[in-house]
């Protein structure tokens, strides 16, 4: 039997790329569910056939011949896109979630990059009405999820408090006194790369288009090829392994429509070079296989191999606790508790300072782009005709102040062309440098959410050996690793705060400098038409 689906949003198909456009609450018949990439295959009223996201559709539920229904299994069962997960118990005892890929890691989710924003959304309407499985409680209908974290539950730091500690010396995280305080180990070799030369490729015998980028970091200088779905890949990984530990920024956006055009690309590949930048800074993040695998792999065998050793990691969420090695004293709870809630409301205030800046940026940015400039041309257009009138009058000796005042008039047109310019100019970094530390702040509450839910379960501690639930070698193991979350939350805001001074530090002067520019080309403009007028 056919699949219908009701069309979530509108989609607008572009053009030489196999896909149907199509209109919100419009209704459509599924004929391939196995296309891959996050795309299906269907046909609308009218016959006409081509690719749609499958974000942007809701499948209506319909029996079967065998009198059941149509569910979360029977959708997109031969696509890549689809991603089953299994949930087991590692050494450790705790639950670690694995992600399963096709084998032919070539067809592996070729366009996540052609998701929009959109899908996101809907999948948090999925969980709020039906939970992530993406079946509705009280409809006749069912939604596919397109959230890669349903975390319905913060990590719980339980299973880092008591657990073995892990064998693999190799990586270990050291933590060092400095002069603010704890602090982590830098590498003696920054890393650092160069996102260059996004290049329009395909895939599906050319059905479905890419843009690819060059990467190429300091410490090989040999070029790696990779698509956004690899950026995303990586910040999965990179959130999963350190996002109860490390702030991971979130990417750019995806977008569906205009994603070839050069504008957006130059745009998109500013901002993936400012992650990667970001991450690259980081003594932590920047060393970890993950990372390495990402900017240094040779060919295509180590990629997939490499790949798939980090989708089997366990070592991630609290766990990466057990990595941390600090060389300071045991800290008690009291202390760490102290600490928490210092980073808790230094976070909370730099949030609401860096949302305030970006709302009046970008109110500042609209003024210079809209309303001011149509101002400073209407000046100079109403000089311009004041102009015009004096001329009518042909009295004698009026032409020098007539060409002033058209000369003043034309001064005020290209002020207003420099306005509108302006905030590409210099505003422009400073809103990117804080919406990156916006994004970075978003991290912090899960973070200390982490520490304040070991402290409670430190603080049970009695009870629990009490109970006979624990022994005193096991509260005296939660005491020393507490100590070391505390430690690493330290190191953390450390490396946090001395970012933060040198990024405002720089973007501040930048902004300062071209903001100096900008007036003094306005007052040398101004100048000059008074100068027009002072040899009357």
């Amino acid at each position: 039997m056919a699949v219908k689906a009701q069309v979530l949003y509108d989609f607008t198909a572009e053009p030489g790329n196999n896909e149907l456009s199509v209109r919100e609450g419009e209704t459509v018949t599924v004929l391939d569910q196995t296309v891959g990439g996050g795309w299906i295959a269907a046909q609308n009223s009218g016959g006409q056939t081509g690719l749609v996201p499958e974000g942007y559709i809701q499948v209506i539920r319909v029996s079967n011949v065998s009198g059941g229904e149509w569910g979360e299994d029977s959708w997109g069962g031969g696509g890549s896109y689809t991603r089953n997960t299994t949930e087991g118990q590692n050494s450790q005892g705790h639950t670690n979630t694995q992600q399963a890929y096709d084998d032919d890691d070539d067809e592996w989710d070729d366009n996540w990059d052609d998701q929009s924003v959109s899908g996101y959304r809907d999948s948090n309407q999925v969980d709020e009405e039906g939970g992530a499985s993406g079946r509705l409680a009280h409809g006749s209908t069912m939604k596919i999820s397109l959230n890669k974290f349903p975390f319905s539950k913060g990590p719980n730091p339980e299973v880092f408090l008591l657990a073995k500690p892990p064998t693999n010396s190799r990586d270990r995280l050291p933590v060092y006194m400095g002069e603010v305080g704890a602090v982590w180990l830098y590498p003696s070799s920054p890393v650092d790369c160069v996102i260059t030369d996004p290049k329009k490729e395909s895939k599906l015998y050319g059905l479905k288009s890419f843009i690819e980028y060059q990467l190429t970091p300091n410490s090989t200088n040999r070029p790696v090829n990779h698509r956004y779905k690899h950026f995303d890949w990586l910040y999965e990984r990179l959130l999963e392994k350190f996002g109860s530990a490390l702030p991971i920024p979130s990417l750019p956006d995806k977008q569906v429509t205009g994603r070839f055009e050069e504008d957006f690309i130059r745009s998109r590949m500013e901002r993936l070079q400012a992650w990667m930048s970001r991450l690259c800074r980081h003594p932590v993040v920047s060393q970890s296989d993950v990372f390495q695998l990402f900017l240094t792999y040779r060919d295509e065998k180590e990629w997939k191999m490499g790949k798939r050793k980090a989708e089997k990691d366990e070592m991630v969420g609290p766990m990466m606790f057990s990595l941390v090695e600090p060389e300071g004293p045991e800290l008690d709870a009291a202390e760490v508790e102290r600490r928490c809630e210092q980073y808790s409301r230094f976070t909370k205030l730099m949030d609401d300072g860096v949302r305030e800046l970006l709302n009046v940026g970008h109110t500042h940015w609209k003024r210079c782009t809209g309303p001011l400039p149509k101002e400073y041309k209407r000046i100079g257009q109403a000089f311009g005709n004041l102009s015009t009138v004096f001329n009518s009058s042909k009295y004698p000796g009026e032409e020098t102040l007539t060409e002033a005042l058209t000369a003043a008039g034309k001064t005020y047109e290209e002020i207003a062309q420099i306005v509108a310019q302006q905030p590409q100019e210099d505003l422009h970094f400073l809103l990117e440098t804080n919406s990156e530390y916006k994004s970075l702040l978003g991290c912090f509450p899960e973070i200390i959410a982490v520490h304040k839910a070991a402290v409670e379960k430190v603080k049970e501690a009695d009870r629990l050996v009490s109970a006979g639930k624990i022994n005193n070698n096991d509260r005296k193991c939660m005491n020393q690793r507490i100590s070391c979350m505390s430690y690493s939350l330290q190191a953390e805001m450390n490396h946090f705060h001395s970012n933060r001074i040198y990024d405002y530090n720089r973007v501040m002067q930048l902004y300062l400098e071209r903001q100096v520019t900008f007036y003094q080309q306005i007052a040398d403009k101004l100048r000059a038409a008074l100068n027009q007028f002072s040899t009357l």
